[in-house]
């Protein structure tokens, strides 16, 4: 009778200190923080909205009879990337590594990927959150080339250009800068929230598009205007506002770092508005709110790869900065070299992103997050040069990646719209729509689309202008 009594002691003895064993032993339980978790889903929406916001703000930058075909561009990259990041984008960018390369096809379909952490990437909230949250950063790196070459490619063209990028050139960046064993983050290379993948990458791979696509018609001789600005100003005040999921979401937790970047970002943005418009002010006699809105974006760009990793003074001194070096470049050294980036997709992302990356060897500090490193202006010049190494790397990539896209496809299809659709407009000739239904004055009925078409908001530059301009 005793033995049935001292077994079943034993029995329960014997499971408790299992439970505690395993509990405090090789295989500790990863708990979801429900704080978290809604912090990351919130920044994910924000980056999300970010893609939209963007198609205003270049949708508003074109001419009337382009308005439409600009927005569609970035409307549909949030389809297409989305998709493509499920089917097997988020596996060649974060998957498990092949020599510090790309990612490996284990997570194809998000096969394997679930409601629980991956503690490699983020340790309190579902690896699915983290999918959704990096998902929105691929969607919204194709949307920024688009303003390099706005209102001169095909639709076409464009879909698959997008897709064969993604995947071969950001995918693969990506990996190397984010992914566990990517080279980039085994050097070293800082990069918080996307200098050098989404910025760099996006801005130096719209310039080759820009150059090898030519520019358009009418760029030099005729001055071609932005068809709605207020439409701009929208898009650039909800970039601002999804920046913040953009930045503070990349400390992967609602804490003290999410709370750091997040002020970094706004200061950053702020400042770089101050100084386009001082600069603009100064050079040109007038202060615009397209300088405006232009310097916001460039100092949401430089604060990016360092939005975690510096104090708010240098926040501040990086927009201040990027702002006068984004005007530089797009106001001076486009117009010398005469370059047609339609939208300044290079002079704001490109170049910005690359000050950007530079600024972050120089003001980065452990105090401010001891998983980074500090930069020279803290004890270690070394940063500096990682950061050159990564920023460099970055350019040399885009520029002969995206040329080989470009050649590849140029030998099976049309890039670049006719002339005559180029006149018309891309909304009428490669969509059949019109973003404006304008109505005769006379008559009071809608114009014809033929009337529609030959409307322009190009103004012919004056001979004397055109000499001084060159």
């Amino acid at each position: 009778m005793k033995r049935p009594g001292l077994l079943l002691l034993f029995t329960v003895l014997f499971t408790l200190v299992s439970s505690v064993a395993f509990a405090d032993g090789s295989s500790p339980a990863v708990t979801v923080d429900a704080g978290d978790t809604s912090f990351i889903l919130i920044s994910a929406a924000l980056v999300m909205l970010m893609t939209p916001g963007l198609a205003l703000f270049y949708g508003g930058m074109v001419r009337t009879k382009n308005a439409l075909a600009t927005i569609m561009q970035s409307f549909f990259v949030l389809g297409l990337i989305s998709v493509q990041w499920a089917l097997f984008g988020y596996s060649l960018a974060f998957g498990p590594d092949i020599g510090h390369l790309i990612g490996s096809l284990d997570w194809v379909g998000l096969n394997g990927v679930g409601m629980e952490p991956n503690p490699d990437y983020a340790a309190t909230i579902p690896h699915l959150a983290f999918v959704a949250f990096q998902g929105m950063f691929a969607v919204i790196t194709p949307a920024l080339i688009t303003g390099a070459f706005a209102e001169r490619m095909r639709f076409s063209a464009f879909v698959v250009f997008t897709l064969v990028w993604a995947t071969f050139v950001y995918d693969p960046v990506a990996h190397w800068v984010w992914g566990v064993g990517g080279w980039m983050r085994e050097l070293g290379v800082l990069d918080f929230a996307g200098g050098t993948v989404v910025h760099i990458l996006s801005g130096v791979s719209g310039l080759v598009v820009a150059l090898y696509l030519g520019k358009r018609k009418g760029y030099g001789t005729e001055s071609i205007l932005p068809h709605h600005l207020p439409m701009t100003v929208l898009g650039a005040s909800l970039l601002w506002f999804g920046w913040f999921g953009f930045n503070a979401g990349s400390a992967l937790g609602a804490n003290g770092l999410a709370a750091s970047a997040f002020m970094t970002t706004h200061l950053a943005a702020a400042s770089a508005t101050i100084s386009w418009v001082a600069a603009e002010w100064m050079i040109h006699g007038k202060p615009t709110i397209l300088g405006a809105v232009s310097g916001c974006v460039a100092g949401l760009v430089a604060i990016t790869p360092g939005a975690g990793f510096v104090g708010v003074m240098p926040a501040i001194i990086i927009g201040l900065i990027g702002g006068i070096v984004c005007f530089g470049a797009v106001s001076i050294v486009k117009a010398k070299l005469g370059y047609d980036d339609s939208l300044d997709a290079f002079g704001v992302h490109g170049v910005g992103g690359t000050w950007g990356a530079l600024a972050t060897g120089l003001f980065s500090s452990k105090a401010i997050n001891p998983a980074g490193a500090d930069g020279l202006f803290f004890g270690n010049p070394e940063q500096l040069l990682l950061q050159f190494y990564g920023a460099a790397a970055t350019w040399i990539v885009a520029i002969v990646a995206t040329l080989i896209i470009l050649k590849g496809l140029s030998l099976v299809m049309k890039l670049r719209v006719e002339e005559e659709a180029e006149i018309q407009g891309l909304d009428l000739s490669e969509h059949g729509e019109r973003g404006y239904a304008y109505q005769d004055l006379a008559s009071g009925s809608p114009i014809s689309l033929s009337a529609f078409a030959a409307m322009d908001d190009s103004v012919p530059i004056p001979s004397v202008a055109r000499k001084a301009e060159a």
